[in-house]
């Protein structure tokens, strides 16, 4: 029996809680889904007696990555439909052609979290009919139906360990780019079309800085008086400085468990330096601060942060932690054109409303795979039975170094699958916790 929808992910922090919700919700209207992540084991019966009618993607930028994402994981599939969770790009980004969903990918359906980047990708070739704005469905945790599902400061703190009675500090960092490389951001110059060269520079420039700050701060008498909580960015996993100020600090704290959201809800204080999670802030009702030691190039900076208010030096940094009410510090009406936060309709309603229109509708157009030819990667087929056979064993190929080069690249997926792998118990923890929040709870949960 075939699969009504099966939705892949690329991160567990920015992704896994709003696909649970998603899948839940169309499990309420008796549909069939799932969800793999995108460096998952490629398992057969996704392209046979279990093969997905609708495949729900990450991202879908190009004929690269329709091939990767939807071709190596079920075969042939034209109803594909485009979560697009990278929208709230640089001025750059926004004009490279890969960040605006050309070739075969422009047959997917793209959900539009707002007006802009709808306007965004239908300027660059992408018909309007393949695009639905159906606002940002990571928001839909910030609204009052789902007032308590985030755990309190007081339980926060002691799954943690934190000391419950001083201020809750969050650094919400986007230094993807800091400690990477040279093959790897060549790699990445490849892929997007944009030069992130500079943007290194200037990424490791403002986070050796910022940490310096707060190395100062926690150092001083107040800084005994902060829990301080570094949410680093996904893709920022390899900053052998994170794991000196962790070691220097005891209140310093290097915690990836549960979305932004969740520390963002309980924290005291927050601070950013170009993170998008910036919304999440916006729509929790609460204010940060924006870190920059440095200028952001424009090419590179966010566009949600045009003309921001910001931080350039450690003496108001300091005046940060004893702040009462700041100032937003993004332009408000700048925010909502890039999300249209609907106060009746949850953004997860829209959405699955989207994806049962393309389940139910003749594919008419939307043939993604009549524009070029696809080709299945044995090469990715064998290699990820090896890892995650090697990940189940916790044996990381990185430290083969008789392998060489093969090793180093091995290691840099085996991190990836790590990362982003996601247990049976934590999969049954999101599911029931969510549910709890539905109007009814018919989905059952597996």
């Amino acid at each position: 029996m075939g699969l009504d929808f099966l939705i892949l992910y690329e991160h567990v922090v920015r992704e896994y809680e709003s696909i649970t919700l998603l899948k839940l919700e169309l499990e309420r209207r008796g549909y069939t889904a799932e969800i793999r992540q995108l460096l998952d084991r490629k398992k057969i019966k996704y392209f046979t007696w279990k093969k997905p009618k609708v495949l729900v993607a990450s991202a879908m930028y190009d004929n690269k990555t329709m091939n990767s994402f939807v071709y190596n994981n079920v075969g042939v599939c034209n109803k594909v439909v485009n979560l697009h969770w990278e929208q709230v790009l640089s001025e750059e980004q926004e004009n490279s052609p890969f960040f605006n969903c050309g070739e075969s990918a422009s047959y997917a359906l793209h959900t539009c979290w707002g007006t802009k980047a709808r306007d965004r990708i239908v300027k660059y070739g992408v018909p309007i009919e393949n695009t639905v704005i159906t606002g940002p469905i990571q928001m839909d945790f910030l609204r009052d139906q789902f007032k308590g599902y985030y755990k309190d400061k007081d339980a926060l703190c002691r799954e943690f360990g934190l000391d419950k009675e001083k201020k809750l500090v969050t650094y919400i960092s986007s230094f993807s780019t800091a400690y990477m490389t040279d093959k790897e951001i060549s790699e990445l110059n490849e892929l997007a079309g944009v030069g992130f060269d500079q943007f290194r520079v200037t990424s490791a420039k403002s986070m050796n800085t910022t940490l310096e700050w707060v190395d100062r701060y926690l150092s001083s008498d107040d800084g005994a008086n902060v829990e301080f909580v570094y949410r680093r960015h996904p893709s920022e996993w390899n900053s052998p400085i994170l794991s000196e100020m962790r070691a220097k600090h005891k209140n310093f704290h290097l915690i990836t468990d549960y979305s932004v959201k969740q520390w963002i809800t309980r924290s005291d204080v927050i601070f950013t330096w170009m993170s998008t999670s910036i919304a999440e802030i916006y729509f929790a009702k609460k204010s940060c601060f924006v870190i920059r030691p440095y200028p952001v190039e424009w090419e590179y900076d966010p566009v949600v942060y045009k003309d921001c208010s910001y931080i350039d030096n450690y003496e108001d940094f300091v005046k940060c932690f004893t702040a009462d009410n700041p100032p937003f510090p993004v332009d408000k009406d700048l925010m909502l054109s890039h999300y249209d936060f609907d106060e009746n309709v949850p953004s997860y309603i829209r959405m699955a409303d989207a994806l049962e229109q393309v389940l139910q509708s003749d594919e008419g157009e939307r043939r993604p795979f009549d524009h070029f030819t696809p080709k299945f990667s044995w090469l990715k087929y064998f290699s990820l039975i090896g890892l995650h056979i090697m990940y189940a064993i916790k044996l990381d190929p990185a430290k083969l170094k008789m392998f060489g080069g093969l090793s180093e690249w091995a290691g840099r997926i085996y991190g990836h699958i790590s990362k982003a792998h996601v247990s049976k118990e934590t999969r049954r923890r999101y599911a029931e916790n969510i549910k709890k929040f539905l109007p009814d709870g018919k989905a059952e949960v597996k």
